[in-house]
């Protein structure tokens, strides 16, 4: 099995985004579906997690209707707003740019300066 690894900042929320982007879904179900795609190597602690739901939902990026889960129980359902949309595809672009830069400079040698 893989070694866990830390999330650097700023990259839950756009992994919240994401999750979100592919249904709605609840705040658990957000949180098993992240860790699903990860392959299980990320470790997300619950308070982190569930302070950046709020973080987002007051941001606007993010909308929670009450519904109810698969087990019955009455759960809050989150889904992206438009603005979410806009941010999800702004910061994968930063994302997807950043770790470009940072491989690049990983790969040089010496001999390539």
């Amino acid at each position: 099995m893989a070694k866990p690894v830390e999330l650097p900042q700023g990259a839950l929320e756009m992994l919240i985004l994401k999750s979100i982007s592919l249904g709605p879904l609840h705040g658990y179900g957000i949180l098993l579906r992240i860790q699903q795609i990860s392959g299980e190597r990320l470790e997300i602690l619950q308070g982190s997690f569930y302070t950046a739901i709020y973080r987002l939902e007051r941001q606007g990026w993010i909308k929670g209707e009450w519904g109810e889960s698969d087990n019955k129980r009455r759960a809050r359902f989150y889904s992206l707003t438009a603005a979410g949309k806009r941010q999800l595809k702004a910061e994968t672009e930063r994302w997807i740019d950043m770790a470009a830069v940072v491989a690049g400079i990983l790969n040089k040698t010496a001999e390539e300066l």
